[in-house]
C-alpha cells in the first residue's frame, strides 16, 4: 500500500527497501543488538548513544551499500507504547530531513497493540517533517523526506496496514488544521474560512451550510454579533454534518474560531503575544480537520460540527464594557472585559448544539491565559458538567498523547459572573479565570453532557519538540477523532 500526505509518500513492504538513501534502524536499550549492525553496546556507548527513547546516532554506510543508517532509541523494549513510538519516529524523521527516503522497521518494534503502534510511527514521521512555508520564496527550510518505506515482515500484515492507514488520515487533519492556525490573518478572514470550509466538507462527504451576519442576527446570535461589531470583517458560522450509517450515538463539537484577537476596546497588550492571536481559531480548525477525516475512518458516531468565526478589533462601532447583549438561550450577559470574547461566540454555539438534542457536547477553544499559567503549555484544561463524559475525553487524551488534566467547574465560583444589570457578566475578575470561564459556557448547555477543552496553552510551541514543530500544534484534532470514533452514551 501507498498513500501521500502533504507531499510525503509512505509505502509498506514487506521486505527492506536497499534504494533508499537512509535506512532507520529501531535500537532497545536492552537486549541483543543485530549482527547486521556490526556494533556492540560498548562501541555505542562510545558514540553517546544509550538507545533512550528519541536518541538518534547518524552512521555511515556500510560496505556495499550507499545507505547512511541512522539509529533510533526506543528505551526497555518492554515499556514501548505507540507515545514511545510516536516520539522515536518523529526524531527519526528529524534525523533524515536531509534525505529524499528513508526504509525503517520501526513499525514493528513495539509490543502490544500493532494498529496502535503503527498509526503512531505515521503520525510520528508525518507530522515531525510538516513545515508551514505556504508564504516562502526560500522552501529549504522543509524536510527533503518525501519517500518512506514502512517494514513490516510479521503475520500481523493486515493490521499494520490498517494502522498505517489511520495515521495518514489523522496526521493529514493535524497538518491541515496547522495551516489554518500558522495563517496570517490578512490570508485568513472568517469569510475566506467559511469558503475553505465547504471545499473541504464537500470532498468529505461531509453536509455543509453557512450562516452569515443577517442569518445570526435573525437566529439571535447576540454573541457572534456583539464581538463582531468592530470589525470589518463579516462573520461566518459553519454548520458541518456527519451522518453515518447506523449511528451509535449524536456528539456535536463546536470550535471558536477567531480569526484574529486584539482584544476589542480591552486591547490586549503590545507584546508578541498579538503575533500569536491569528491562531486564535485553532479550535474552529481543529473541528473542521477532525470531521474531514470522519469518512476515512468510517466513524460511526454521528456528528455536527459549528464553526463559530470571527475577528474581534476595536472601532467605533465595538462592544463597549458596560453594554448588555442577549444571547441565542435568551440569556442576557454584561461586557466587562471586550478580550474575553471567544465565551461569547461559543455560548451561541453552544445553544444550538443543546437544541439539536445530542447525547454529548465538546467545544474547545484557546479560551483562557490562566489555563496556560496553570497547566503550561503541554497540556490543555478540561472541565465538564458529566464526569462519566469528561472521563471519555480523557481516555482520549491518553491514547493520543495530546494531555489534558481536569480543573473543577466548582459552582462556588458562579456568584464571581453576577451582574447587576444583566443575568451575568462575561468575566468573573482576577481569580479562577479558567474555572469562570466554564462556568459561563456551562449556562448554555443545559442537562446535555459536556466537556470543555481550553487549549490556550498547547496552541502553539516556540520551538521543535518531537512530533511538535515550532508554530501551530493544531492541538486536539487527533483527540477529537478520537474521542467521537470510540463514542458511548455517558451515564446521566
Amino acid at each position: 500500500m501507498s498513500n501521500t500526505v502533504m507531499g510525503i509518500s509512505v509505502t509498506l513492504s514487506r521486505t527492506a527497501d536497499a534504494s533508499t538513501s537512509a535506512v532507520g534502524i529501531p535500537i532497545a536499550s536492552d537486549g541483543p543488538l543485530s549482527s547486521d549492525l556490526r556494533l556492540s553496546r560498548k562501541d555505542l556507548s562510545a558514540l553517546g548513544f544509550e538507545a533512550k527513547s528519541g536518541q538518534t546516532l547518524v552512521l555511515p554506510s556500510t560496505a556495499g551499500s550507499k545507505q547512511v543508517r541512522i539509529l533510533v532509541g526506543i528505551g526497555d523494549v518492554k515499556s514501548v507504547t505507540p507515545s514511545t513510538l510516536r516520539s522515536a519516529a518523529a526524531s527519526l524523521a528529524r534525523a533524515a530531513s536531509g534525505h529524499a527516503s528513508l526504509s525503517t522497521a520501526l513499525v514493528s518494534a513495539g509490543r502490544g497493540d500493532k494498529k496502535a503502534n503503527a498509526q503512531a510511527v505515521v503520525e510520528g514521521l508525518l507530522l515531525a517533517t510538516h513545515r508551514y512555508v505556504n508564504l516562502k520564496n526560500d522552501k529549504s527550510s522543509k524536510s527533503k523526506l518525501s519517500n518512506v518505506v514502512l517494514v513490516a515482515t510479521d503475520s500481523a500484515r493486515a493490521t499494520i496496514e490498517a494502522g498505517v492507514a489511520r495515521g495518514h488520515a489523522t496526521a493529514e487533519a493535524v497538518c491541515r488544521a496547522r495551516d489554518f492556525a500558522n495563517t496570517p490573518p490578512g490570508h485568513l478572514t472568517a469569510r475566506m474560512f467559511a469558503d475553505q470550509a465547504v471545499d473541504i466538507a464537500k470532498a468529505s462527504g461531509l453536509r455543509v451550510q453557512v450562516y452569515n451576519r443577517d442569518q445570526l442576527e435573525a437566529m439571535g446570535c447576540g454573541g457572534m454579533i456583539g464581538v463582531n461589531k468592530g470589525s470589518v470583517e463579516p462573520p461566518r458560522m459553519v454548520k458541518l454534518t456527519y451522518t453515518p450509517r447506523n449511528a451509535k450515538g449524536k456528539v456535536v463539537l463546536v470550535g471558536k474560531g477567531v480569526m484574529y484577537d486584539s482584544g476589542g476596546i480591552s486591547l490586549k497588550p503590545s507584546d508578541p503575544s498579538h503575533a500569536a492571536m491569528k491562531m486564535d481559531m485553532s479550535g474552529a480548525a481543529a473541528v473542521l480537520c477532525a470531521m474531514a477525516s470522519l469518512r476515512d475512518l468510517k466513524v460511526r458516531t454521528s456528528v455536527v460540527g459549528y464553526l463559530m468565526c470571527t475577528d474581534n478589533m476595536p472601532s467605533g462601532s465595538a462592544l463597549r464594557m458596560g453594554d448588555v447583549i442577549t444571547m441565542r438561550n435568551g440569556k442576557t450577559v454584561e461586557i466587562h472585559n471586550t478580550d474575553a470574547e471567544g465565551r461569547l461566540i461559543l455560548a451561541d454555539g453552544l445553544s444550538l448544539a443543546v437544541e439539536s438534542k445530542p447525547d454529548a457536547i465538546v467545544d474547545i477553544a484557546t479560551l483562557t491565559g490562566a489555563c496556560m499559567a496553570a497547566l503550561g503549555k503541554k497540556m490543555a484544561g478540561v472541565l465538564g458538567n458529566n464526569q462519566s463524559w469528561v472521563d471519555q475525553v480523557k481516555s482520549s487524551s491518553d491514547r493520543t498523547d495530546e494531555l489534558v488534566w481536569q480543573l473543577p467547574l466548582h459552582k462556588d465560583y458562579r456568584k464571581l459572573l453576577d451582574s447587576n444589570v444583566a443575568d451575568m457578566r462575561n468575566i468573573g475578575g482576577p481569580l479562577a479565570g479558567t474555572i469562570t470561564a466554564a462556568l459561563f459556557l456551562n449556562e448554555f448547555v443545559a442537562d446535555v453532557p459536556w466537556a470543555h477543552l481550553d487549549i490556550a496553552g498547547p496552541m502553539d510551541t516556540d520551538g521543535d519538540d518531537g512530533w511538535l514543530n515550532r508554530g501551530a500544534t493544531a492541538f486536539g484534532t487527533r483527540l477529537l477523532i478520537d474521542v467521537v470514533e470510540n463514542f458511548r452514551k455517558p451515564r446521566k
